[in-house]
């Protein structure tokens, strides 16, 4: 009995023991089962926060490449310029190789898209020049009174200087373009106009009136320029024959070639050239948003090297900042670096731009080489009023009460372009109006241009600034405009709204 009492006992122990090991066994499968189930949810948490952190670095590379992209629009549209205008071994048209003058003997080809919003008033004497190891010296002869200017833009486009007409006079005159940290001595009678960057672009303008007399008077003027580097001043000086890169696109135009750069080749370009033109003092709190992105003057970008997700957000950047630079049109008048006045676009914060990159990145896009405003301003429509685009389809009228031509002391013109700021071929060969036209007065002595894409008679087609059968913009340029009312320059004098006509 008491043999099946202990084995009784026994059973039950181990049962007991049995249950209990069971129990514990399923109390460590639990807690393994929660402790995976945590980790697993710690994990999440962790990818979930990672995405945070790459999507608001993303964010944020791609807000500031924005800026950067925005910032260093001008330096890349230059080099870009400089590559195309430069890429001939001798001089032709509108190009020629580093440091020689290219002589235009006429306005621009209609299908010249070298230089965006080309202007048929002036004929350009331009040269391109590298000041980074020694000055270079220019001559320009006595223009007998004739309008001339002489305007030099460094790399950020920023006219630095401007002889010229209304500046110098127009005697004959020497002067040399030093670059950033040079010092030396110039010989006697040169005057010294220091650039704050390695790349010097002098965008001469002579008023010329397109006849064949005034081409020849004006060609003559044009031979008569020379530059050479301070090395050879007063010695006998032949320029080096350029080369051809075969690489260089010459047919696309410069603003479609700097657009289709996708956000590492156009960062990686932008580093090349900060060490030949670095920035200005003010720039510095820019440079230290651009070094947030891996840009820094000096030293090479590479975004293979970057944060996956800061390279995606500047992959990001190029399109919305170059919507943004066209927006600035319209944006820009409520910040008032632009105005807009019965549809009419312009701004007299142009050559000078301090830190207003938007504004200097527009003036780039739609008219690269803009003067100062005490030389030109260019105002610009791009249709009747706000709501609207100019269509050939329809037929307008600009009209001037008599008396109320654009004041200026130099001259005016009225450009007719198309939609992306280019010439338009028309049967009469005609892109500009202006004060040298033979412009039919109405009864009363006030003046109407007639601006559509057919001609609207004989009787009227001095009168005449052909469009396109499809969208068009209108620039009017006052170069040296009156300082004192009426003027633009202090809105004492309105150009009329273009009216559709009835």
């Amino acid at each position: 009995m008491e043999k099946c009492v202990k084995a009784q006992t026994v059973r039950s122990t181990l049962c007991i023991l049995f249950a209990a090991a069971a129990l514990v066994g399923c109390g460590q499968k639990a807690d393994s089962g929660a402790e995976k189930a945590a980790a697993e949810a710690k994990d999440k948490v962790a990818a979930a926060a990672r995405d945070a952190e790459a999507l608001v670095k993303e964010t944020e590379a791609r807000e500031t490449g924005i800026d950067a992209y925005m910032y260093a629009y001008p330096l890349v549209t230059m080099e870009l310029t400089r590559r195309v205008s430069t890429n001939v071994v001798a001089p032709e048209g509108s190009k020629a190789p580093m440091a020689q003058f290219a002589k235009l003997r006429g306005y621009p080809a209609v299908d010249d898209h070298t230089v965006t919003a080309p202007n048929a008033d002036t004929l350009y004497t331009v040269i391109w020049l590298d000041v980074a190891n020694e000055p270079w010296i220019v001559s320009a002869p006595d223009m007998k009174g004739r309008f001339f200017l002489l305007p030099m833009l460094d790399g950020w486009t920023t006219v630095f200087a401007d002889p010229g007409k209304r500046t110098t006079g127009t005697a004959a005159q020497k002067f040399a373009i030093t670059g950033p940290g040079w010092t030396g001595t110039l010989p006697a009678g040169v005057t010294e106009y220091k650039s704050a960057t390695s790349m010097v672009w002098l965008l001469g303008r002579i008023y010329c009136t397109g006849t064949p007399e005034d081409y020849k008077a004006v060609h003559a003027l044009q031979d008569q320029m020379t530059a050479v580097p301070l090395s050879s001043y007063g010695k006998p000086y032949t320029a080096a024959p350029g080369t051809v890169d075969p690489v260089i696109d010459m047919k696309t135009s410069i603003r479609d070639q700097v657009n289709a750069m996708d956000a590492a080749s156009y960062f990686k370009l932008f580093a090349q050239l900060l060490k030949a033109n670095p920035p200005v003092a003010e720039d510095a709190p820019m440079v230290a948003k651009l070094a947030k992105i891996g840009i820094v003057p000096g030293r090479d970008f590479d975004a293979s090297k970057l944060d996956p997700a800061v390279a995606k957000g500047l992959a990001a950047a190029p399109k919305p900042a170059q919507e943004k630079i066209m927006a600035w049109m319209k944006e820009g008048v409520v910040a008032g670096d632009m105005k807009l006045i019965d549809g009419w676009a312009f701004t007299t914060k142009t050559g000078l731009y301090g830190t207003s990159y938007r504004q200097r990145a527009l003036v780039t896009a739609i008219g690269l080489g803009a003067n100062r405003p005490q030389d030109a301003v260019y105002p610009t429509s791009e249709g009747p009023d706000v709501l609207k685009k100019y269509s050939g389809a329809n037929k307008y009228v600009l009209h001037f009460s008599k008396g109320e031509l654009p004041p200026v002391d130099g001259f005016w013109s009225l450009t007719m372009y198309d939609a992306s700021y280019f010439f338009v071929p028309n049967p009469i060969n005609r892109y500009t109006v202006s004060q040298r036209n033979k412009l039919k007065p109405n009864a009363d002595g006030s003046v109407d241009f007639y601006i559509q894409n057919e001609s609207p008679g004989k009787d009227r087609e001095e009168n005449w600034l052909p469009a396109p059968k499809d969208q068009f913009i209108l620039m009017m340029r006052l170069y040296w405009p009156k300082e004192k009312a009426p003027s633009i320059l202090d809105g004492s004098w309105k150009i009329p709204p273009v009216k559709e006509a009835s």
